[in-house]
């Protein structure tokens, strides 16, 4: 019998797994804290994963 469950996510080819990242923008506030900005994977939507293309059964390449 055939497994049916769908494959396992890929890790994200363009970000390596790292989907967002906090980047700083230089300085610090008046409280002492850093400013920051977050920057998500465009290839990935901020997910870190990418579902492999699904192939249809029977269907021929």
């Amino acid at each position: 019998m055939t497994d049916r469950s769908a494959p396992p996510p890929l890790i994200c080819s363009s970000c390596d797994g790292f989907a967002f990242v906090a980047i700083t923008l230089g300085g610090r506030d008046r409280h002492g804290h850093l400013r920051t900005i977050t920057a998500h994977c465009p290839a990935c939507n901020g997910l870190g994963t990418i579902h492999p293309p699904r192939t249809r059964e029977g269907a021929h390449a």
